[in-house]
């Protein structure tokens, strides 16, 4: 029997690739000499990049690049065989870099994601995927595009200091300074989030608070970037603003957009293409994937949702073992023939996330000796 176990990680407690490995010790009680393949998987959010070196190899390279408050910092990213480098923003501008009361989108910047581009292209990277999520600013990529070299003016004709709210100023862009190299680069932008740039669904309004935004400032903010915007429109830039996943990230990816004629795509079709899901599940008798908690929102873009329309599409039959399973209604649940919550017992939350191992190799081993008895049955 071929297992492919295919999960997502799950959050605050377990990396991908440590739930593949509780699901098959688990499994491998009842059926040891199966033959398992393990396949970590992301949605284009943190730890995609480890996902992707554990599936295709490659090497990390540290850089010293700024964080959001423009202090020196090590970040890393990807560097594929293949001349495609992985870069995961919140190494340079995440929110986790910040404590609290350092939050303030109208100042933070992004220019640390533009340090991380130069050198992954001094490395020679025809490709970039970029994964966009958990940002600590709103600046709609200006620091970024700062440090590849455009520059912003305003009226006077100075340049703008860094942060969301500088782009209130901007009147002029010159990119005759951009790193060449930018335009004979594919970036490939992993992103299930749909917001615009701007107005009520946008950046600033569903973001900024949670990033240090107060609500004078959220408008402070959707003001600039809808200015930037504007302004982006009379210099000739295509019109972006409202494409879906434009205001990701506080605006980064309208930047890599609007600037580097980037492709915004489903983070976790992204990383299913690089990591050849479809051939793996193809080949696979089984297929066991799995994910913090499973609710409405896994099937709108999540790990366990994609796999699951691919094994159907493919008959395969599959297999959820997740934390919890939070507000699904019986036909939300169809897409899998079977779903297993791991959590053995009511417990504290430090307590079920520190026991996240054991409780899912428990429930692997339960669900593996269930397949058993049925067998022995039919």
């Amino acid at each position: 029997m071929k297992i492919l176990i295919a999960p997502d990680s799950f959050k605050e407690s377990l990396e991908a690739l440590d739930v593949c490995r509780a699901i098959q010790s688990g499994f491998s009680q009842v059926f040891p000499d199966a033959d398992y393949t393990l396949l970590p998987m992301a949605d284009g959010g943190e730890g995609t990049s480890a996902v992707l070196s554990y599936v295709l190899g490659g090497r990390w390279k540290d850089v010293r690049v700024h964080d959001p408050l423009m202090r020196p910092i090590t970040a890393k990213y990807l560097l594929l065989p293949d001349n495609t480098a992985v870069i995961e923003i919140a190494q340079a501008c995440g929110l986790h870099l910040l404590k609290a009361t350092e939050r303030n989108p109208v100042t933070t910047s992004s220019y640390g994601v533009g340090e991380l581009i130069t050198d992954a292209l001094d490395e020679g990277a025809k490709r970039i995927i970029i994964g966009l999520g958990g940002s600590g600013t709103n600046d709609a990529g200006l620091g970024m595009l700062m440090a590849l070299g455009i520059t912003f003016h305003d009226v006077n004709d100075s340049l703008l200091t860094h942060g969301g709210g500088a782009l209130a100023q901007l009147h002029r862009i010159d990119n005759r300074h951009l790193n060449a190299r930018v335009l004979d680069t594919v970036f490939e932008v992993a992103c299930d989030v749909t917001n615009p740039l701007c107005g009520l669904l946008g950046a600033s309004a569903v973001f900024g608070p949670q990033k240090g935004a107060y609500p004078e400032q959220v408008n402070e903010l959707d003001k600039a970037l809808s200015h930037f915007a504007a302004v982006c429109d009379q210099q000739g830039y295509d019109e972006c603003q409202n494409v879906e996943g434009a205001g990701v990230a506080g605006g980064l990816g309208y930047a890599m957009m609007t600037f580097f004629n980037a492709q915004l795509k489903s983070g976790f079709n992204t990383v299913a293409e690089v990591a050849h899901l479809s051939e793996h599940i193809a080949e696979a008798d089984l297929v066991i994937t799995g994910e913090g908690k499973l609710d409405v929102q896994t099937a709108m873009g999540k790990v366990a949702g994609g796999i699951s329309h691919i094994a159907t599409a493919n008959n395969t039959p599959v297999i959820a073992i997740c934390g919890s399973v939070d507000g699904l209604k019986p036909a939300q649940t169809s897409q899998f023939d079977v779903i297993m919550p791991s959590i053995q017992k009511i417990d504290t939350l430090d307590n079920v996330l520190s026991q996240a191992y054991d409780n899912i190799e428990t429930t692997a081993a339960n669900v593996a000796a269930a397949i058993k008895l049925g067998q022995s049955m039919a």
